[in-house]
């Protein structure tokens, strides 16, 4: 994975060539419960994992492939993250906080609210966009998803999910792959948190409601609207603390 201490410039050749015209939204206003006690002064995608903030892997991830334009959604410790974040430029990237106050709006209503402020950008208005989970821990190349944000621009699918090998907690999985297009139905694998959409598909939907991505994107599956790939590579859901501590020793281990 990339090193998230990195300081890169657009102008310099840190991320992959060049930067896209394509954004990336990290979702991470979610409250953390299952987190708790770590979470009763600390957003989840803030607490350390091998010396830096979960959610700072992510930014490099994607800042590396070129993703430079980010929004982030926050709730509750708004603080934190401002002091954390700030305006991206230590990141290289240009990096907009989204903060939703105490009740978080959901995965569906956190997206539906920065699309909104997309809306003020023609371009962006209509260009395809990256939202990633702020709790994942992976080494997926964002910039394998180049190709597929090309496909949903040119009006092929809707949408894109990246599926995982299915954790412990979650033998049952989400969704299958049929033809590349995701299903319900078949050997299912685990919903990987990693997504592409066209912001059209959320312009209908009101501004500020409370709710979350499923069922409402089984919509677009059930019509063969969303494409989806199996990633095998390293993939970890973070949600509760054990899940931490067990990440944090086997990176620990394996720098020393």
């Amino acid at each position: 994975m990339p090193n998230p201490s990195a300081r890169t410039s657009p102008a310099r050749d840190g991320f992959e060539k060049f930067p896209l015209k394509y954004r990336a939204m990290i979702l991470a206003a979610g409250l953390g419960a299952r987190m708790r006690p770590l979470t009763d002064h600390t957003p989840k995608p803030l607490l350390d994992v091998a010396g830096r903030p979960m959610v700072f892997w992510q930014i490099a991830s994607l800042v590396k492939a070129g993703f430079v334009d980010i929004a982030i959604n926050t709730s509750v410790h708004s603080t934190q993250w401002i002091q954390a974040i700030g305006n991206g430029r230590r990141f290289g990237a240009r990096i907009t906080l989204h903060h939703e106050g105490d009740a978080p709006l959901e995965t569906l209503g956190g997206i539906r609210a920065m699309v909104s402020d997309f809306s003020a950008d023609h371009e962006a208005d209509r260009t395809p966009f990256v939202a990633v989970s702020g709790d994942v821990f992976t080494d997926f190349d964002y910039g394998s998803l180049v190709p597929v944000l090309q496909k949903i621009e040119a009006g092929e699918v809707d949408a894109h999910f990246v599926l995982a090998d299915n954790p412990p907690f979650h033998l049952a999985g989400d969704f299958a792959i049929r033809g590349g297009l995701a299903t319900r139905t078949g050997q299912r694998l685990n919903f990987a948190g990693i997504t592409c959409w066209h912001p059209k598909v959320f312009r209908d939907l009101p501004v500020g409601k409370h709710e979350r991505l499923f069922p409402w994107a089984d919509a677009l599956v059930e019509n063969d609207r969303v494409s989806a790939e199996h990633y095998r590579g390293r993939w970890e859901n973070i949600g509760t603390p054990s899940q931490l501590a067990s990440l944090r020793h086997r990176l620990g281990a394996k720098m020393t």
